[in-house]
């Protein structure tokens, strides 16, 4: 008897060991959180590493976060000058008119610097101004010749990156119908372009003011504010950017840090711009607690 009764307290400290070990798992399992959007990814920008997926390979519409590729080509430029002025076209501003596009409302003749039209594009999302760094660093005789060299360019750096899913035709996101990328891909890009003080310093600006030269020689004063919802309503932001449209619904690219760790990630296809926010902020409560 009391051998038998040996046994099953054995036993029974056994499974009861078990379950307890099988407890953290499980918890851990269902601390996974669920978001709206369709796809999504978050790594630890120090390390690497993977702290969430969902779908984080299938490749979607981008929207606007196809801007950060644009900055990140405009930055690798050799001999940049950040500086240098550029003469907005009317065609930048027929572009916008004609696409209904997202713009910095830029006006034609005025000189614009490129460090400039890098915020009216990052903040506002200004397709105009997307349109003029294309126009800018492309090469060619032609507008049309220097955008497709751009965007050329565009592709060939997500190459270099290793962004198998990726693959533009546009400057600003309003794509032709192979613009695409994954929320993995777009990470990796964001975490590339983080990079650059330059970057860095405009994803996490909440407004600016701008002073640039008119057409005549005076110069007039251009405000921006960023259309990125969790600067300055979550602890520790510091960028990137969003992106939305019929194809992309909303989308955004995202980055935060706190206690010497930084998270960032990506949300694409999710339903509403409130929706991609709650998406995100779950995101990166989720990976500061990995």
């Amino acid at each position: 008897m009391r051998r038998a009764f040996a046994v099953g307290v054995t036993a029974g400290v056994v499974l009861t060991t078990a379950a307890l070990t099988a407890a953290p798992a499980q918890a851990s399992a269902l601390a996974k959180p669920a978001i709206v959007a369709k796809g999504g990814f978050v790594m630890n920008n120090g390390t690497g590493s993977t702290l969430y997926t969902k779908a984080a390979d299938t490749r979607r519409s981008t929207g606007s976060t196809t801007k950060i590729m644009t900055a990140r080509v405009v930055l690798a430029q050799p001999n940049l000058d950040l500086d240098s002025k550029v003469t907005i076209q009317k065609a930048y501003s027929d572009y916008i008119v004609s696409k209904t596009a997202s713009s910095a409302r830029l006006i034609v003749g005025d000189k614009v610097t490129v460090r400039q039209l890098l915020y009216g594009m990052m903040l506002p999302s200004g397709c105009d101004a997307a349109y003029a760094l294309a126009d800018k660093f492309g090469t060619g005789s032609t507008r049309s010749a220097r955008v497709k060299s751009f965007i050329g360019k565009m592709n060939t750096t997500a190459k270099s990156l290793g962004l198998r899913n990726t693959h533009f035709d546009s400057f600003d996101g309003i794509g032709n119908g192979s613009n695409y990328s994954t929320p993995r891909d777009l990470t990796k890009l964001a975490s590339s372009a983080m990079k650059y003080s330059t970057f860095r310093g405009i994803v996490k600006t909440t407004s600016t003011k701008q002073k640039v030269t008119t057409r005549n020689g005076g110069y007039r004063y251009m405000s921006w504010t960023n259309t990125n919802p969790l600067l300055g309503s979550y602890s520790g932001a510091i960028g990137v950017k969003t992106g939305s449209g019929p194809a992309s619904k909303y989308c955004l690219v995202f980055a935060a840090t706190r206690g010497g760790k930084t998270v960032i990630g990506t949300v694409l296809a999710s339903s509403s711009s409130a929706n991609r926010t709650a998406d995100a902020k779950k995101l990166l409560d989720h990976g500061f607690k990995k």
